[in-house]
């Protein structure tokens, strides 16, 4: 959405994108785990007094959080008279309520999960649901009844795009969680799962991602529940997970290919 009308949207998809990030790494790095558990309740009661009883590190972030998406919401309310509170805070609340299972897997105090199970988690967890959720509220989408639930039960048409880029990360960063010992990814789950080796898996993977985008694209083609841009970010979300992991984690990890590809995109002029 690099239209001049898309300027807000961008503004605001860039927040979550960094909130996202940075709690993430909370989850994954520098969190315990009873310090994990207290923020994922604070998010999902979304209550400013359950504050107190968290660690410093992480009153700043629930504080910055909480007011942020607060203030989407009211832009929100302001322009269509309805209230999205309750439902940003449970999207965030359910991811994560994934990130702090995969936490646990993590630390072994749950046993490591079966394929599917991984996968049922691992949708959620990516963030792919938030991103487009909070897209469509800041493109404007009406507030309907039958799409507030369709959005809110994860529709189809925000899973396909989350599987895509869920198994696209994994097939990016699993090598090298997998030599550290890392049991909790699509690979090492699909290889302790069905006995074969890590390329038999890596390759059942991505016959699971051209089947995800088939499937995206039929719901996509067939679909005049929801307004064009948005469907059109549902379809640009997977697209940008195969950019950003097609030759590594240029998300976590970016290399001078990856700084290329930004200056190429934004910087140089476009020439014959």
């Amino acid at each position: 959405m690099y239209e001049p009308q898309f300027s807000s949207y961008r503004q605001g998809l860039r927040k979550v994108a960094l909130f996202i990030t940075t709690i993430d790494d909370i989850y994954d790095i520098y969190g315990t785990m009873s310090e994990l558990e207290l923020f994922t309740d604070a998010v999902e009661r979304w209550d400013i007094d359950v504050v107190q009883s968290l660690p410093n590190y992480m009153k700043i972030c629930f504080l910055a959080l909480y007011n942020t998406i607060n203030e989407m919401a009211y832009g929100f309310l302001r322009k269509h008279g309805y209230n999205i509170i309750p439902n940003l805070a449970k999207l965030w609340a359910d991811m994560l309520k994934a990130f702090l299972k995969e936490a646990k897997w993590s630390h072994k105090e749950i046993d490591p999960p079966r394929f599917s199970e991984y996968l049922e988690n691992a949708w959620r967890s990516v963030s792919g649901t938030v991103i487009l959720v909070h897209t469509y509220y800041l493109l404007d989408g009406d507030s309907t009844k039958k799409t507030l639930l369709q959005l809110m039960t994860y529709d189809k048409i925000l899973r396909w795009p989350s599987i895509i880029f869920r198994l696209c990360n994994d097939l990016a960063t699993s090598s090298e969680e997998i030599a550290r010992g890392g049991t909790v990814n699509s690979i090492s789950c699909y290889m302790n799962d069905n006995g074969v080796n890590e390329e038999q898996a890596r390759q059942h993977i991505k016959v699971l991602i051209d089947g995800a985008w088939k499937k995206m694209n039929q719901d996509t083609i067939g679909s005049n529940a929801f307004m064009k841009s948005f469907l059109q970010s549902t379809i640009n979300l997977a697209r940008m997970a195969h950019c950003i992991y097609h030759r590594g984690d240029s998300h976590s990890a970016p290399d001078l290919k990856s700084k290329k590809e930004v200056l190429t995109l934004i910087v140089e002029p476009i020439t014959d």
